[in-house]
Parts: C-alpha cells; sequence; structure tokens
C-alpha cells in the first residue's frame, strides 16, 4: 500500500465537541471580567495631596498660585520714582518686575503691590529694592567725583 492509499482508508477523526470549547471560553471571558471589576471596585481612592507652604499665606493673598511669571509694570503704586534718574528708575523698575514677592503668590513684586496692595510682605520688599537702588546708585556717583 502506498501512503496515498493509507491516508484514504484510515477514518479521519472524530470533531472536538463546539459547544465544550465555546462555553470554557465564555467562562473564561466571565472570570476575567469579573475580576477586573471586583479590583477595580476595591481600589481605594487616591489622595489628592498638595505641598505644604514654605511660609503661610498672609491674607489677602491668593491661596492658589500659578508659575512665576514676571510683569512689566511701569508705575508702582505708593513708589514714587519721579526725582530718580532714568537708570535708577529703570533699575528699580526692572527688579519690581522680575523678583517673585516672598509672600507666595507667585506674582512679581510690582504684580504683587498692584494686585495685592495690602500684601504685609510687600510693602518691606519694595522698600528694601528702592533703597538699595537708590543707595548703591548714591555711592557710586559719589566715588566717581
Amino acid at each position: 500500500m502506498s501512503s496515498n492509499e493509507s491516508n484514504l482508508s484510515s477514518s479521519p477523526p472524530p470533531p472536538a465537541p463546539e459547544g465544550k470549547a465555546r462555553s470554557s471560553a465564555g467562562l473564561l471571558v466571565l472570570s476575567l471580567v469579573l475580576l477586573a471589576v471586583l479590583v477595580w471596585a476595591m481600589a481605594p481612592g487616591r489622595a489628592k495631596f498638595a505641598p505644604a507652604p514654605l511660609r503661610p499665606v498672609p491674607s489677602g493673598c491668593s491661596l492658589k498660585a500659578p508659575d512665576f511669571v514676571s510683569s512689566d509694570a511701569t508705575e508702582v503704586p505708593g513708589v514714587d520714582l519721579n526725582s530718580l534718574s532714568v537708570d535708577q528708575r529703570n533699575h528699580i523698575l526692572f527688579r519690581l518686575n522680575m523678583e517673585p514677592c516672598p509672600c507666595g503668590c507667585n506674582n512679581s513684586v510690582a504684580a504683587c503691590k498692584i494686585n495685592h496692595p495690602n500684601c504685609p510682605l510687600v510693602k518691606d520688599v519694595v522698600d528694601k529694592i528702592v533703597a538699595e537702588e537708590t543707595g548703591a546708585k548714591a555711592q557710586g556717583e559719589g566715588a566717581r567725583n
């Protein structure tokens, strides 16, 4: 007998029962879905942490501070820049617009002074910057004479 004849004479294997294979696959999928639902239902909610402020935020300043963005104020209330030279005025305005306010509002010193005039920390910072710039320029001009 040749190999072709033996293959033809042998009977094909019996087909696998389809009902049982489908039911076990369905049972497996159903088990996985139920397990996923159980895990999702039992997962605790995530805590929403916020970093503690480095300093207490004074009243009048916003509690939610965005990222620091410098300002471009040319006049700051309560600061008289008219009697100063152009260089002094520009240096003071530059520092007031570029330095962040220490109260934690993430505004520049000038923006904090404009938006929060009652902030207890900004007045001291403005006075310090004006004193440093006018004193430094006066000393620099005195040394040149």
